[in-house]
């Protein structure tokens, strides 16, 4: 698989096989990663490898806390809002993949369950945390989106799927508390990863992309 066949096939998996994966793959992915730019070389992301035992227990208290709708709290503040194009965009996204799980726009209950599948990692046996400096600004966020984006593309030269996930990072106090992190760290994302389970209804749904001709003016 060269880059751009690697850029192509990356997608979201939604539900995982629950074979383990060895460490010595999480560290090659890890270390490729680590060639991401990042401003002045500042490398300033921190990750968490979260598997066995420590997931399941955070796994289980971060689902109670959802399904209790305890209000949610990240450091990296939600999009309330978007330009009308963006938000047709995230509609159309949202009902064609309710329409590939067979879930009714009106089923609450089901969108519901649905995203509570974040909080169980989707079956992952190994779930990442990526935490920088509550000092830092927008500029090593950005460092840390092109750090997140090498892993997932790093991880399908080994056969494994992942996932990018904003409701990993709803309740930072819980995480926090499991893997006793500092709170002087604030946590920017989430990556669930495994082996795809190619047989799961949800992984049959792949979104769509706009023509280039919508993003790029050429001068």
């Amino acid at each position: 698989m060269n880059i751009l066949e690697a850029i192509e096939n990356r997608r979201s998996i939604r539900a995982f096989k629950p074979d383990p994966i060895p460490d010595d793959i999480v560290k090659n992915i890890l270390n490729a990663a680590s060639r991401s730019p990042s401003y002045t070389n500042t490398q300033p992301w921190e990750v968490a490898v979260v598997s066995g035992k420590i997931k399941d227990d955070l796994s289980r208290e971060l689902f109670t806390a959802a399904s209790l709708n305890t209000p949610i709290s990240p450091e990296i503040q939600k999009q309330s809002s978007w330009p009308e194009e963006l938000d047709k965009r995230a509609k159309e996204h949202s009902a064609r993949r309710c329409e590939v799980l067979g879930i009714e726009r009106s089923d609450d209950r089901k969108k519901k369950d649905l995203r509570f599948l974040n909080f169980k990692f989707y079956g992952a046996p190994v779930a990442l945390f990526i935490f920088i400096d509550k000092c830092l600004g927008e500029w090593s966020i950005l460092d840390t989106g092109m750090f997140a984006q090498n892993i997932m593309i790093s991880a399908l030269e080994f056969g494994l799927g992942t996932c990018p996930q904003a409701s990993l990072t709803d309740y930072p106090h819980i995480i926090k508390k499991h893997l006793n992190i500092p709170e002087s760290k604030r946590l920017v994302l989430g990556i669930s990863i495994g082996f795809p389970d190619s047989e799961a209804l949800i992984n049959t749904y792949r979104s769509d992309r706009v023509e280039i001709d919508k993003f790029v003016r050429w001068y």
